[in-house]
């Protein structure tokens, strides 16, 4: 657990990448605006992760899986974002086994 609250904040850039990434070229944003974006997805990574966490135990697991973020978004009313979700998770596992099945033939 983080020992300070400051611990659970988002690396500034980051955030100043992500930010600059989804806006358009010539727009800047102000330093007290990345620092609020980078705090108000802080507490929703806490608040999202608080309600899968829910989800696996009513499950009776312990371990919190994508599955249970996914359904988590429906709980929290997210609903609009499950989609591409989904899609980055099916990217994600695809990209996982194929480095793995990559692996062994690297070694030879």
């Amino acid at each position: 657990m983080a020992e300070k609250l400051e611990d659970l904040n988002l690396p500034n850039a980051v955030v100043t990448r992500i930010i600059k990434e989804a806006l358009p070229e010539g727009v800047t944003v102000a330093k007290d605006a990345r620092i609020a974006v980078a705090k108000a997805s802080s507490i929703f990574i806490l608040y999202l992760t608080s309600s899968a966490n829910i989800i696996a135990k009513r499950g009776n697991r312990k371990i919190i899986s994508g599955q249970d973020v996914i359904r988590a978004m429906t709980d929290i009313e997210f609903d609009q974002f499950i989609d591409p979700l989904q899609e980055s998770l099916k990217n994600f596992q695809r990209a996982q086994k194929e480095k793995k099945s990559a692996a062994p033939k690297n070694k030879k």
